[in-house]
């Protein structure tokens, strides 16, 4: 089988000490593609890096919601800089908006407003550059949904999306790509999810070294052959089908 894994943070200190033999070990499970984000400056050029020396490594360049408020606006502007001028990437990730707040967060509609300010250049930078975004909306998907639909883009990766159904209806019905993760064998959220969009849609992800089948342990790329398995079983299709086609889909998409 064609696996593909389009969402993981290969660049992560879970990695350090074994990423070569993590990528060969997928690579002998037949993974063919690992999509690694970045979330912001270092994060972006460690990417980078692990490209240029892991063939089946592909950099998205991103700026993960919550870390837009460590940085000045001046550096974070210089990096989505960076990221729309780089010609490596295969995509913008991980970017979006995250409205998990402590229940005692002070300055919550401060941190909200910051968020969705550079989420709007974000939007701007894919709508120029022709490369599609890996969002991340945990609690936001509505205000998510919303920008997206004042934009242009019409391919954007909705990651680990935990909208309610009307919102993942409202996105599928567009025609948007939704990763799925390997969460999917005991998430019904994720199973509703798979049944409902097109299989022309659907890609995998991991999300590692986050969200292992099994817990507390570290996710791994040749995991989605996990979801593959649920998401035939969903489909009532072949796995070797069903891998093929979300394959085709990452072709169709990033490259």
């Amino acid at each position: 089988m064609k696996l593909v894994d389009v969402h993981i943070h290969l660049d992560f200190p879970e990695y350090a000490k074994d990423l070569d033999k993590v990528l060969k070990k997928a690579e002998e499970s037949g993974v063919k593609a690992v999509i690694a984000n970045g979330v912001h400056k270092e994060s972006n050029r460690s990417v980078l890096e692990i490209a240029k020396k892991f063939r089946v490594v592909k950099p998205a360049l991103g700026f993960y919601p919550t870390h837009t408020w460590e940085f000045t606006e001046e550096e974070v502007d210089e990096e989505l800089d960076f990221i729309r001028k780089n010609k490596e990437k295969v995509a913008i990730g991980e970017v979006g908006l995250d409205y998990k707040y402590p229940e005692d967060e002070k300055y919550k509609d401060r941190k909200t407003s910051i968020q969705k300010q550079f989420f709007e250049k974000i939007i701007g930078i894919s709508e120029k550059t022709k490369k599609p975004l890996i969002i991340h909306s945990r609690k936001a998907e509505l205000d998510v949904i919303e920008m997206l639909e004042s934009s242009s883009l019409k391919n954007p990766v909705l990651h680990c999306f935990s909208g309610k159904k009307k919102l993942m209806q409202r996105a599928a019905d567009k025609g948007w790509y939704f990763s799925i993760p390997v969460s999917v064998i005991k998430s019904q959220q994720f199973q509703d999810m798979t049944n409902y969009v097109n299989l022309s849609k659907l890609l995998t992800e991991t999300d590692g070294p986050y969200m292992a089948p099994t817990p507390g342990e570290r996710n791994v790329p040749e995991n989605v052959c996990l979801a593959i398995k649920k998401i035939g079983e969903i489909k009532k299709m072949e796995e070797i089908e069903v891998a093929n086609n979300i394959f085709m889909n990452y072709q169709r998409l990033f490259l």
